[in-house]
């Protein structure tokens, strides 16, 4: 195919200023410090907590908290420390790291991500996964829609799975010369990429960074949900797929009608060979350790007495219930194997794993600061007192509107904190329990936080993955706000609606 230059996409206006929001680490700590402020003003209480430690609606009570300014100082100078391996005493239930009791850090989170990490960046570097596309691509060779539904389907499953986010990246280099191939745009092939694995994430089935944190959070079981999670993303995933597909038919049919046009070395790109790695044997076997590997941890976690019976059944003699502890030994055990398997070498193993774990400490700390946001609250004894003035806010609100609320008030949380483990971290111990005053479960409201933080991660300009794959795609982000728009707005009217039925069913 030949394909013609029609025209560039936009160029910023020569000397014009770009403003750059602050990162998640920035927003962070502008918020931790603020929360340590607020804490001198806000009144300090108490809820009583019933048998399973969940506030009792209405029992709310002002108490002091006892604290001078150095022990708010103190306070404030080891959250990070906190948020990492802090324990919630049992004779005062203030939580400090040398204190003994209920594990309140999020050591395990940590550890979970950077494993997680380790087992992405070895089977990366194995090649199995762009010798997959490259098959995959080739037996699909000229037809165009049966290649971009496969593509979406698989990139939205990694991200329903494990959040595939900043790995969607290494894609752009493989996936633009095949669509291009194809008779399609760029900003199709941008669009493969980032809303399939966009609206995998948005909604997440037990994607560990936004499911797993939340329902950390929230005190839940990861689980928990997975029914209203699997409607949704096999609803949403169709609608977005369809809403793809009919834009590059429309592109294949007449190219003028293409939002970004067509780059003059477009037709150098489709002509020369990418030099698509083989799919061996050795590539074969760590394609299938990987589905294995997410399958176990799908079984692994899912309640399956529960999903199968309700919340109140006995567990089945083989559920497993594993936790973050047991996932990152497994996929650290996993990364192992993938590597001897793929035949990467002692030394390459070792410095993969280096690696791996240290492009995701990144993520891991993002989580341990927002923890450490919480542990000040709890600290304070403020938490109780924002639930107190929230209470009043959804009791007497029927569960649709309940539901619909928890996914709105997410919304600004996941512009300020792109990142979906953070905000859950930061987000869920306040809002979860505001079902427990509604009559909702627990399990809706981590169903709205990831629904919003996905629904914000498909466009925001703080997020490396948008800006930063729009920019391998050689897309302008003008052009692709003008394409997503519509499907902006469809997704949050469904997205609503859900978490409203959701709500009304829990």
């Amino acid at each position: 195919m030949t394909v013609t230059a029609t025209r560039t996409p936009e160029a910023p206006a020569r000397g014009a200023r770009h403003l750059h929001f602050p990162s998640a680490f920035t927003v962070l700590f502008v918020v931790t410090v603020s929360v340590w402020l607020l804490a001198f003003v806000v009144p300090t209480g108490r809820y009583a907590l019933d048998a399973d430690g969940r506030p009792v609606p209405g029992s709310y009570t002002t108490v002091d908290a006892g604290l001078s300014f150095l022990d708010r100082l103190h306070q404030l100078f080891l959250a990070p420390v906190n948020g990492l391996y802090g324990v919630k005493s049992t004779e005062t239930g203030f939580i400090g790291p040398y204190e003994v009791g209920e594990l309140f850090g999020a050591a395990g989170v940590f550890l979970f991500v950077l494993a997680i990490g380790v087992f992405i960046t070895m089977t990366m570097r194995s090649g199995a996964i762009d010798a997959g596309i490259g098959r995959l691509g080739a037996r699909l060779g000229g037809r165009g829609a049966p290649l971009i539904v496969v593509l979406m389907v698989l990139f939205s499953l990694a991200g329903t799975t494990e959040g595939m986010a900043e790995e969607t990246l290494g894609f752009y280099a493989l996936v633009v010369p095949l669509v291009l191939s194809l008779g399609y745009d760029r900003l199709t092939a941008a669009s493969i990429v980032l809303l399939g694995a966009g609206i995998g994430t948005l909604a997440s089935t037990v994607n560990p960074f936004a499911t797993g944190a939340a329902s950390g959070a929230a005190d839940i079981s990861i689980g928990d949900g997975i029914g209203l999670r699997l409607v949704m993303y096999v609803v949403l995933t169709a609608v977005v797929i369809g809403y793809v597909l009919r834009y590059a038919r429309r592109v294949e049919q007449d190219p003028t009608r293409s939002l970004v046009g067509f780059l003059p070395e477009d037709a150098a790109v489709v002509d020369r060979q990418e030099g698509a790695l083989e799919l061996t044997g050795r590539r074969k076997a760590v394609l299938a350790l990987v589905a294995a590997t997410f399958a176990f941890m799908i079984f692994a976690i899912v309640p399956w007495a529960q999903v199968v019976n309700g919340p109140d059944a006995a567990s089945y003699g083989f559920q497993l219930d594993w936790y973050f502890p047991e996932l990152a030994a497994l996929f650290i055990v996993m990364a192992v194997v993938v590597g001897l398997v793929g035949g990467l070498g002692e030394q390459t193993l070792s410095a993969t794993i280096s690696q791996g774990a240290g492009d995701y400490v990144a993520a891991g700390i993002i989580i341990v600061l927002a923890r450490g946001v919480t542990v000040i609250m709890s600290n304070s004894q403020i938490t109780d007192t924002v639930l107190s003035s929230l209470e009043g806010a959804v009791s007497g609100k029927s569960s649709a509107v309940f539901g619909g609320l928890m996914f709105l008030v997410n919304i600004p949380l996941a512009f300020l904190i792109p990142s979906s483990s953070g905000h859950a971290t930061l987000a869920m111990p306040v809002l979860a329990p505001l079902g427990d005053f509604a009559g909702v479960s627990r399990a809706v409201v981590v169903t709205a936080f990831q629904s919003a933080s996905g629904w914000m991660n498909l466009f925001t300009p703080t997020s490396a993955v948008v800006m930063g794959g729009l920019a391998l795609a050689k897309v302008s982000y003008g052009a692709y706000l003008r394409f997503l728009a519509p499907l902006l707005g469809l997704l949050l009217v469904l997205i609503t609606a859900f978490v409203a039925l959701g709500a009304v069913l829990s």
